[in-house]
């Protein structure tokens, strides 16, 4: 029976929103899936009654398909919110669509719902009680809209939010007011500066990992995000130095991305930070040298470098002189398209590379 219910809810709700795995996996946390009754159960007593016309219960929007707590009204011409709602909803994926607004009532009685997806709509404006009912909304994605600010008021239950590609101009204090189990922030594609983002609008913030501000109009490593953070990527921009503390608040970074900026000038110690870090990416960049603090970083296990202006590698440049110091081996450097001559470059370069095809240098080509 288990598998009867898991097929058909994903055959219905396959209509190009949702990531499958995704979706499976909210369905299994949700306990959305019917478990298969007891032996000692006969089929009477579990049977599901059959649904009466006026029953609101079992009411679906029009335009849209419902199934076992989810709704699904994706890529169905909606200009607005539909109305009726089942109230038990855990999902509603109103996702490529045209509305435009969200009501102060659109979504006041949905107080169980725990995932909203309302990508790829036009909306401009939130109104500020909208989500007032909503208590155990986790997952709210509303990217590819027009929205020229974070909304006010969000559910401070959030584990995550996405709201990328809209027209987000300043990141303000109290965007994200009592948000502190908020984890995952996607916020890229978005016109704010550095200097937009104001000293204190991540206070409260405590256990965000994951931040991504891609695919923007940073012009230096924001200062007062999060100090806890995980994973932080900042490519695509406009950022042209690393300077000496911007990264001192960051101790905790696992993975960091910068490429694809205007990065010339990376200052000496500015690495020095991020002690436990295991990812850099720093390709595509005018980087001339290797940094002089990555064979600091003890834990560093990948490193991009490839597509820069780097003409000389130095035999200390990867790897400390004394190799006790580094704790874990590099897993992959890569070097091509820079002008560096690779046949001047002293084989002990890279002591401290684990495999015989962990660094990629290839042909520089003007």
């Amino acid at each position: 029976m288990k598998i009867l219910v898991f097929l058909s809810i994903v055959a219905l709700s396959s209509a190009k929103s949702l990531l499958e795995n995704e979706f499976h996996h909210f369905l299994a946390e949700q306990d959305i899936l019917l478990q298969d009754p007891p032996q000692n159960i006969q089929a009477k007593q579990i049977s599901t009654p059959t649904p009466r016309a006026d029953d609101q219960f079992f009411t679906c929007p029009l335009k849209c398909i419902c199934r076992v707590r989810v709704v699904q009204c994706s890529d169905a011409e909606l200009k607005s919110v539909p109305a009726k709602i089942p109230k038990d909803t855990v999902m509603l994926d109103l996702q490529n669509n045209k509305i435009t607004e969200i009501k102060e009532d659109d979504l006041k009685n949905l107080t169980s719902l725990y995932a909203l997806y309302l990508v790829n709509n036009k909306i401009t404006k939130i109104h500020p009680k909208a989500f007032r009912s909503m208590t155990h909304l986790k997952l709210l994605y509303l990217s590819w809209n027009l929205l020229p600010r974070i909304p006010i008021n969000l559910p401070a239950s959030l584990l995550e939010l996405r709201i990328d590609e809209n027209k987000i101009k300043k990141i303000q204090k109290g965007d994200f007011k009592g948000m502190k189990f908020l984890h995952v922030l996607e916020i890229s594609g978005n016109v704010f500066d550095t200097t937009d983002i104001e000293p204190h609008a991540f206070d409260g913030v405590l256990r965000l990992i994951y931040l991504r501000m891609s695919y923007g109009k940073l012009s230096s490593i924001p200062k007062n995000l999060p100090s806890n953070l995980y994973e932080l990527y900042l490519d695509h921009n406009r950022i042209s130095s690393i300077q000496r503390k911007d990264f001192q608040r960051y101790k905790d970074l696992y993975r960091l991305d910068l490429s694809y900026n205007q990065i010339k000038e990376i200052e000496n110690g500015s690495l020095v930070y991020l002690a436990n870090l295991r990812q850099i990416h720093l390709e595509n960049n005018a980087v001339k040298n290797v940094p002089a603090s990555i064979k600091e970083l003890k834990y560093l296990q990948t490193l991009y470098l490839h597509n820069n202006n780097i003409s000389k590698i130095e035999i200390d440049d990867f790897c400390p002189k004394e190799m006790k110091i580094k704790k874990l081996h590099y897993y992959g450097i890569s070097l091509f398209g820079n002008p560096v001559k690779h046949w001047e470059i002293q084989p002990a370069s890279f002591r401290c590379v684990s495999g015989a095809h962990g660094v990629q240098l290839g042909n520089f080509k003007k």
